[in-house]
């Protein structure tokens, strides 16, 4: 079995080889090491492989040596700006009272401008935050004195205990138990170093959670505010579609005393999309829904309804996460990490299999985008096709030719008619992964795919963001 370990590592010659014969003496392999000095001087991540019984021979080991967690969970380091007349002596005044307070100083910079004060900007290490304001107190006695977010900071610094820090502000960000924190630790991590190895800024990365973090929570409770549109396609059939700020639309389907959903959104926003739910719906209960795919951010209320309406890829995706397994999109490295985030911050939560549906299954396909079935509700007649995996694999596509509907998923969206709430929250997913899609070149033929089998008329086509895009095909000369 797989396991990654958080180890708080001295910062000496020989460290990471002691833990290195922990690990190899007990036959337990390391698949991955990270470690960025610049980021974090002592936290290192080493996931492992290896015997269940072994492992926790390991975690004894390294608790035995203080690799592991010593509960430092009071200690974080903050970054001050001191602004220091420019003269000689001025800081020495700041020195001796962070020496009474015994603060470790792990970053200084300093530089005049010509102005007649010096900005010190300084990160201690606070082993006990209940400190801090005293100190804060009787330094502004001294000169005027300013904390720094990290994440406007012009400069980052080095520090010994910035992983936990960070994650416990994300976990107050996001209202989150701490019982997930180490998961959440471990893929802030995983993310740092996959986008490094790319050649992007860690602390891009880093800053790019955090606003994704900000932006899921500043959207809830009086703040969910979705566009919701009500679409006449007949006397007797009508469309409505709900469009949050974050994650994905839901439509509703109505037609002749019939109805589905088509996905759900994220599982953070569960009492609100219900509150809307039951708003429109008098008699909402043991629903059906439509998933197009299997992304978390379409497929956060699954266990809401009575039956959740797939591919049989897509099944044995959300399969595989109710048995602790990983998705689709984990096998994808550049997703995991992700991925991963967006489960713990938005309180993802595997369907209970007994709910899932496969209504249409094709073991191989041919096409770009192959029909493998139909789904009929009240006068609707819709058929459903599967795309090859360049979104997702799994995807499905439903097009009704009479009434010249499509419901897209991903494989086709209206990036023209996002909210601007949908348009800032759109921007992390590119950051954090470097791609929307699994394979972007097979996902762009698919979109071909789709809009050549679009017959002549005006259609409307519903994606999985934004909102209803009509679209008119003409006769071929």
């Amino acid at each position: 079995m797989k396991k990654t370990y958080v180890t708080n590592m001295p910062n000496h010659i020989g460290a990471f080889l002691k833990a290195s014969r922990c690990f190899s003496e007990l036959g337990i392999n390391v698949t991955r090491v990270s470690y960025n000095k610049a980021v974090d001087s002592h936290t290192l991540f080493i996931e492992v492989d290896g015997d269940k019984d072994r492992l926790k021979l390991a975690d004894e080991r390294l608790k035995a040596i203080g690799y592991l967690s010593n509960g430092e969970e009071n200690s974080k380091v903050v970054l001050l700006e001191f602004r220091l007349e420019d003269r000689p002596g001025s800081v020495t005044g700041v020195l001796e009272l962070i020496s009474k307070f015994s603060f470790n100083i792990s970053y200084i910079s300093s530089q005049e401008n010509g102005s007649g004060y010096q900005f010190f900007k300084m990160g201690l290490y606070v082993s006990d935050t209940a400190t801090l304001t005293d100190f804060l107190s009787q330094a502004e006695k001294l000169c005027r004195v300013r904390v720094i977010n990290y994440n406007n900071a012009e400069k980052n610094f080095d520090n010994s205990i910035f992983y936990n820090s960070y994650v416990d502000g994300l976990v107050k960000i996001a209202g989150l138990s701490k019982s997930g924190k180490n998961d959440l630790l471990v893929n802030v991590n995983l993310a740092m170093q996959t986008l490094d190895e790319q050649g992007l800024s860690p602390y891009k990365t880093f800053d790019s959670i955090s606003k994704f973090a900000e932006l899921l929570a500043r959207c809830k409770g009086e703040n969910f505010k979705p566009r919701i549109t009500e679409y006449a396609v007949t006397e007797n059939t009508k469309i409505i579609l709900i469009e949050p700020d974050c994650g994905s639309n839901t439509a509703i389907i109505e037609s002749m005393g019939e109805r589905v959903f088509v996905d759900s959104g994220y599982a953070c926003y569960r009492t609100e999309m219900l509150d809307i739910f039951k708003k429109i719906l008098t008699d909402f209960a043991d629903e059906k829904i439509i998933l197009t795919h299997a992304d978390v951010d379409h497929a956060g209320l699954l266990n809401e309804f009575k039956e959740v309406i797939t591919s049989q890829r897509t099944a044995e995706c959300l399969s595989n996460e109710s048995d602790n397994k990983d998705g689709f999109r984990e096998n994808n490295p550049l997703h995991k990490p992700y991925v991963n985030i967006c489960k713990a911050l938005t309180g993802y939560q595997p369907v209970d299999k007994d709910k899932l549906r496969p209504a249409w299954n094709r073991s191989s396909l041919k096409a770009d985008l192959e029909q493998i079935g139909f789904y009929s509700i009240g006068e609707l007649d819709f058929e459903v096709y599967e795309g090859k995996g360049g979104h997702l694999s799994g995807e499905i596509i439903l097009i009704d030719y009479t009434h010249k509907l499509a419901f897209t998923g991903d494989v086709f969206i209206n990036l023209n008619g996002l909210t601007e709430g949908q348009f800032e929250y759109n921007k992390y997913a590119p950051i954090l992964m470097t791609s929307v899609d699994t394979n972007a070149k097979l996902c762009s033929e698919e979109r071909v795919a789709l809009l050549q089998r679009l017959g002549v008329g005006t259609w409307n086509i519903f994606g999985g963001h934004g909102q209803r895009k009509v679209y008119q095909t003409q006769k071929a000369e």
